[in-house]
């Protein structure tokens, strides 16, 4: 294959996954397309999961008043802001109100995003560097929210992606948790004594699984608690497990109407997994 064909063959690719109207310059300074406007293997797994995972916000933002014209969306654990620039791109540009909030604690990243979405013209983005506690109260951010999202959250920013989203009032919820640690770590402090207590032990003796089981307790202990906390949940995949193996979304939608049933099931399964002190920690029922 010549070099003219190869490069007919890349622009056709490109074309086809891009969407109508969307800033090539930007997916450039995302490096999510090279220089020349070329998209490797690898980006393109990356594009894809953030195209599905907005097919699902852009769902939720038309069922917005308005068809979500005055939408605000909060993006923690921004990173890059990969998500919150095509959320944005794809979107709120073509809106003359609206908003979307990067929230990251690394300030370098908070600049770079500033910076970008300066350049672009992104009027309607605020990246701000605060911590979750801090974002809550924060008068950069407005008492409400309508979506939040997290998108691959590592371990316990997840959780405080939910907290914040509870004390936002937050309509919707998005969240693709990763690398969570913190319920396998307490499983390890208290295994010879779960051994000696109850045969389930076994499901976390082997340290393998006792990391599979600590990431599996952890979402369901998370959607339990959304529910107590007067929220619907949906759970489902992402993309194809080729694409990544953290692929679980939990969608949350507010009801307002907390479910007594799974606060008790929540109580219950932390007791029965000796975690009850994270109902003082971490999920702190109303």
């Amino acid at each position: 294959m010549n070099k003219t064909v190869k490069v007919a063959k890349a622009e056709a690719e490109l074309q086809e996954i891009l969407r109508p109207g969307q800033s090539i310059e930007l997916l450039k300074e995302l490096h999510i397309l090279t220089r020349e406007g070329r998209l490797n293997q690898d980006s393109r797994r990356k594009l894809k999961q953030v195209y599905h995972l907005f097919q699902f916000i852009e769902k939720l933002l038309r069922e917005l008043p308005e068809g979500g014209a005055r939408a605000t969306l909060a993006d923690h654990g921004a990173g890059k802001s990969y998500l919150g620039f095509i959320i944005y791109d794809l979107f709120f540009k073509a809106l003359k109100d609206g908003h979307v909030y990067g929230i990251e604690t690394w300030p370098e990243l908070v600049e770079k995003s500033r910076t970008l979405a300066k350049r672009l013209g992104f009027d309607h983005m605020s990246f701000l560097n605060l911590t979750v506690a801090e974002s809550a109260h924060a008068p950069e951010l407005p008492p409400k929210i309508d979506i939040v999202t997290a998108l691959h959250a590592c371990d316990t920013a997840t959780d405080d992606a939910i907290a914040f989203g509870l004390a936002k009032e937050a309509g919707f919820m998005v969240l693709v948790p990763c690398c969570q640690a913190e319920v396998a770590a307490c499983l390890r402090e208290t295994k010879a004594i779960a051994l000696s207590r109850t045969p389930l032990a076994e499901l976390w003796r082997h340290p393998l699984h006792t990391r599979e089981i600590g990431s599996q307790l952890t979402n369901v202990l998370r959607c339990l608690y959304l529910e107590a906390s007067g929220y619907q949940v949906t759970v489902t995949e992402l993309v194809g497990w080729e694409h990544s193996m953290k692929n679980e979304l939990i969608i949350a939608r507010r009801t307002g109407h907390a479910k007594a049933s799974a606060a008790e099931r929540l109580k219950s399964l932390l007791g029965e997994f000796g975690l009850a002190s994270l109902l003082e920690t971490r999920f702190c029922l109303p």
